[in-house]
């Protein structure tokens, strides 16, 4: 059985260095088209769903010929085979085709990029085509319904791999023309998630780009109106940004970018990304408001919901960007009492005591020339550390209830030797040491 199969192998790379044509003929297709083109002009034709139809697979078989036979994680060895013709040109992992380029990485598809239409305008004539094969015949929904998903499938591809190579142009249009083919009334629904893909990309391009802020609004809010929700409601980050970028037009964007952002934090309370955003509108803009409002805001929600630790979470969040150590340990000691064995929790009130006492440190630091004795330097110094000795029993708590925990090996090896003059911290440093470095996987 082993020759057998070693033979066809064999057999296959003879076969394919003798392909030397990808077998796409755009002739053959402007040709098909030229005669579809006919029958909608013939009115007893044109009344007939088929004869729509079989214009709309006409036009979306040319949008997907040249990477017909391509799906990520192939085997790059079987390109030719895969596609029917070797590359023009192989270089640093790009095989390049007469119609596409195909990336690689680590001997494995990845990505492609299509190079140039087979049929001119197919999409809109795609569009149309299916469209008006429903109108003339709803009873043949399954079927134009059936050939709509060919080519949302082969969109919603195209801009996954498109995210690979950083064509995010091309994803956004990709993510569009997906929206666009389920809007016939054969799918009836659209995937609000192609909304959100193609609004986080323009809200990242506007940076270079305004014109994609506006793209980003757009399409964020259609996200939003078709009912889209991720478990982050980084939608509403985007959304503010995209809102942000468009401030220079008109002081409305700036009292829309807050909206977005109050209505985010409302609804996610644990998103880090809005609150950082909150806090830069409402410290860099004059008249947007003051932090302490978020504060108010967040402690009437409390008021109503004592125990939603998410709440808190957002609570301790904005104290700590305004440096209020005190009260964002407050708020997470808060959580703590709710939650005792969160590891999250835990966690970062080990960080936040590690930061005070990094700020203590940098006080201590600044004011040495005030000092004038070692009586007084020494107990400065005892301040400091004994801030730095509270994260210990909040971050070796961590540890225990997540054993594999790299970052906080890490910071128990840093906080450990930070205190090693202290009694038994040297020996701690040793242990966390050696766990850091074990998970890590350093000899």
């Amino acid at each position: 059985m082993k020759k057998i199969i070693s033979m066809v192998v064999v057999l296959a790379a003879l076969v394919v260095p003798t392909v030397t044509a990808q077998k796409i003929s755009s002739e053959t297709f402007s040709a098909k088209l030229e005669k579809s083109n006919a029958d909608i002009a013939n009115p007893k034709k044109a009344s007939k769903s088929a004869t729509w139809y079989n214009r709309g697979k006409l036009c979306a078989d040319a949008i997907m010929a040249p990477t017909k036979g391509l799906f990520s994680g192939l085997d790059a060895n079987m390109l030719p085979m895969s596609v029917g013709v070797n590359a023009n040109e192989v270089k640093d992992g790009v095989y390049s085709f007469d119609w596409m380029d195909v990336h690689s990485k680590g001997g494995k598809v990845s990505a492609w990029k299509i190079k140039k239409e087979v049929l001119p305008n197919a999409y809109e004539l795609a569009k149309e085509a299916y469209a008006k094969a429903y109108e003339l015949d709803p009873a043949q929904a399954p079927k134009i319904k059936s050939a709509l998903e060919a080519l949302i499938n082969f969109y919603s591809e195209l801009g996954s791999v498109s995210l690979d190579i950083t064509e995010y142009k091309t994803a956004i249009d990709a993510y569009n023309k997906a929206v666009g083919l389920q809007q016939n009334p054969a799918i009836g629904k659209v995937d609000p998630r192609y909304y959100f893909y193609a609004g986080q990309l323009a809200a990242f391009l506007g940076a270079q780009e305004p014109q994609y802020f506006v793209d980003g609004e757009k399409y964020l809010n259609k996200a939003l109106e078709a009912g889209y929700k991720d478990e982050q409601g980084n939608l509403y980050y985007f959304l503010f940004h995209c809102y942000y970028g468009q401030r220079a037009a008109s002081k409305e964007f700036l009292t829309k970018a807050k909206s977005a952002l109050l209505e985010g934090i409302e609804k996610y309370p644990r998103n880090e990304r809005i609150m950082e955003g909150l806090i830069q509108l409402y410290t860099s803009e004059e008249g947007v408001g003051n932090p302490a409002d978020l504060v108010e805001r967040i402690d009437k929600m409390l008021a109503e919901k004592p125990d939603n630790t998410d709440l808190w979470f957002a609570r301790g969040q904005v104290f700590f960007k305004l440096k209020n150590f005190d009260e964002c340990i407050n708020s997470f000691l808060k959580i703590n009492e709710l939650k005792p064995n969160d590891y999250d929790t835990n966690f970062y009130l080990g960080y936040f005591y590690m930061a005070k006492g990094d700020e203590a440190n940098r006080d201590f630091n600044a004011h040495l020339d005030s000092i004038n004795s070692q009586e007084e330097y020494q107990a400065r110094l005892k301040v400091v550390n004994d801030t730095y000795m509270k994260s210990l029993p909040w971050l070796e708590k961590a540890m225990e209830l997540k054993p594999d925990s790299v970052d906080c090996a890490e910071y128990l090896k840093v906080l450990c030797f930070r205190l090693r003059n202290e009694d038994g911290m040297m020996d701690k440093y040793n242990k966390y040491n050696a766990i850091f470095k074990k998970l890590k996987g350093i000899q």
